[in-house]
């Protein structure tokens, strides 16, 4: 959970509060905090402020733009020497995301991710709620959508196609 990853106070705090504040570019709405993917901000014993980020894949494109809207923000703030470093380790997972998030990928029209990240490989098929009519009348087109982190869905009731943030 987020509250438990963000310092409590003091200047790692006000880093942690600047770095939050980056747009995801491939979702505009959500900030990296909304996401997950902002996982620690601290300033060393050295004075550099270390930023480090989890990707919601392995190959997220946008991942380089987080990273240069990070530094670029924590520059304007005044901080100077500013290292963001990428982790995959533990993996991103949808039960990252805070309720704030899927709240406001939900008003974007996205159908936020539904359950929990299964611990092992199992899948089972979960109605997913139409964020534009809340129909559960809904059916897969495609397994990837727009980014490989969504899925592509139609609603039957409405007929309006959408992406779904997957879980995992």
């Amino acid at each position: 959970m987020v509250a438990d990853l963000r310092p409590a106070a003091g200047t790692d705090a006000a880093v942690w509060d600047i770095a939050a504040t980056v747009c995801d570019p491939e979702i505009p709405v959500l900030t990296i905090e909304d996401l997950g993917v902002l996982r620690d901000a601290h300033v060393a014993e050295s004075g550099q402020v270390l930023v480090t980020i989890t990707p919601t894949y392995s190959g997220c494109p946008a991942m380089d733009a987080i990273r240069d809207d990070v530094t670029a923000a924590l520059h304007r703030a005044g901080y100077d020497d500013v290292a963001v470093r990428l982790t995959l380790s533990p993996a991103w997972t949808t039960d990252w995301l805070t309720d704030d998030g899927k709240a406001k990928l939900e008003e974007y029209g996205i159908a936020p991710p539904t359950g929990k990240a299964a611990a092992g490989p199992v899948r089972i098929g979960l109605s997913v709620k139409c964020p534009q009519c809340s129909s559960l009348d809904t059916r897969e087109l495609t397994r990837f959508g727009s980014t490989s982190c969504k899925a592509l869905y139609v609603c039957t009731s409405c007929r309006e196609p959408f992406d779904y943030f997957k879980v995992h």
